[in-house]
């Protein structure tokens, strides 16, 4: 087996918590806190909350579904439906310089684990830690095949490691773990997602119930070929993987805090354009969409793609660039509100996006990942003409959201579920995560204030 994985491994199993700089423990809580509202706000969706109800809870079941009512599960089940609803919104945090949403495919398995073994907020957020680091450094030396989404790829194996930690694994335990969970790698394709195919949402939550379900087969004395995640990442699921890299600058570097943020509810590749229209817009003095003659967008190759001025679905409206841009004109943002179901019923967006273009432009493709251009150019029917172009898009750690701005799309996606008085107690639970004697009781209680299904 390959030296860095084992070295990976090492890391995740002896790592203590007061090894991780503070700097890094208070911004895991923020990712943590971001991804809690993302995973209850997406529990809401009519396909996530029938999967829920299809299935029932078993006898003595250890571990929440953050849902209304507040249902339990066991620990597998729970971490999979939380994903599939962390998914659900396009909402999650994701890695800036490489593809990847490390804490929507780690954090479900992490909190189902730690809640059905009553492990304290400590031992969660450790674990939380070195499961997105071991994520995301896969994912830095992972090259995945055209079109492939990395939902259920490399951060699948990141979660197994997550999982081994909350489960006590020593070094050797959580590299079995790993590699145990390469057979269970998938293949999504970003075609499911502008096709509005939901089971996407699926795959990432796959790696979820791996992190649960990896911990037990090694239990039961499952094995794997020393080199399962070299061969699996690089020749199998991936078309290469130089682990010459992965783990460079090891416990110096924390590729959690290289992370971005969404504002915007939809595919974050389309984000600087978006920032870029809100300039113009504001630049325009607010015109409305019947002001608009043509709105223009150059950006790099991969945001480019996603150019459908007719989405057919609420999921595939999240891949929509001239969609997005229409919404932001006829409703003023783009948060989970804005950018629902009835903004696809909506006349006024469907007219404006059929005078919405988007082309690449193949000097800000030579420029991505390392920055991610777009110039937008709105043209009103009056004559007047304006364009803004940016580098890349708000929300990443070289262009940060306020905090306040991050707090207050917690509490707007956790009150879809929570009262406002959970919301609250939400919030100080994470915030103050390492004071929790037991995860599985402070989860519990927040049951109290879930709202009731209705």
């Amino acid at each position: 087996m390959g030296q860095s994985i084992e070295q990976l491994a090492e890391f995740v199993a002896a790592t203590r918590c007061e090894d991780i700089p503070n700097a890094v423990r208070n911004h895991a809580r923020l990712v943590l806190l971001d991804s809690f509202g993302v995973i209850l706000a997406g529990s809401e969706r009519p396909e996530v909350a029938a999967l829920r109800r299809s299935w029932a809870a078993p006898t003595g079941a250890a571990a929440t579904v953050y849902a209304r009512g507040w249902p339990s599960q066991d620990a597998r089940t729970a971490a999979l439906l939380n994903g599939i609803a962390g998914r659900a919104i396009e909402l999650c945090e994701g890695q800036r310089f490489y593809s990847g949403q490390a804490a929507i495919q780690v954090l479900p398995g992490v909190l189902a684990l730690a809640q059905a073994r009553r492990t304290t907020g400590r031992d969660l957020l450790t674990a939380f830690v070195l499961g997105y680091e071991a994520a995301a450094r896969l994912c830095s030396v992972f090259t995945p095949r055209a079109l492939a989404h990395q939902n259920g790829q490399a951060c699948m194996l990141g979660a197994a490691a997550a999982g081994a930690r909350v489960s006590g694994f020593d070094a050797a335990a959580t590299s079995l773990a790993m590699r145990v969970a390469t057979i269970l790698l998938l293949t999504p394709s970003y075609t499911n997602a502008v096709a509005g195919a939901t089971s996407l949402n699926v795959a990432g939550a796959m790696s979820s119930f791996v992190g649960v379900l990896a911990p037990d087969l090694v239990r039961c004395g499952f094995e794997a070929q020393p080199d399962a995640v070299e061969e699996a990442l690089g020749q199998m699921v991936g078309a290469g993987f130089d682990a010459a890299h992965l783990v460079d600058e090891l416990g110096t570097r924390w590729d959690i805090l290289r992370n971005y943020f969404r504002l915007y509810a939809c595919c974050n590749p389309i984000h600087p354009a978006l920032d870029a229209l809100a300039a113009v817009l504001r630049a325009l003095n607010g015109p409305s969409a019947e002001d608009i003659e043509r709105i223009e967008v150059a950006t790099y190759r991969f945001a480019s793609v996603m150019r459908n001025p007719d989405p057919p679905s609420f999921f595939a409206s999240k891949y929509s660039l001239p969609h997005a841009a229409a919404v932001m004109v006829v409703r003023g943002d783009l948060s989970h509100a804005a950018l629902d179901d009835s903004a696809l019923r909506d006349p006024r967006i469907a007219r404006l996006r059929s005078r919405v273009s988007v082309a690449e432009d193949p000097a800000m493709t030579a420029a991505a990942p390392r920055l991610r251009p777009a110039r937008v150019t709105v043209t009103l029917k009056d004559g007047r003409q304006a364009s803004h172009a940016c580098d890349s898009h708000r929300g990443d750690f070289m262009q940060p959201f306020e905090r306040s701005e991050l707090d207050a799309k917690f509490r707007d996606l956790a009150g879809c579920v929570l009262s406002a008085e959970g919301v609250e107690r939400a919030a100080a639970m994470i915030e103050n995560l390492e004071a929790v004697a037991d995860v599985h009781a402070a989860l519990a209680a927040l049951g109290a204030h879930a709202r009731p299904v209705t």
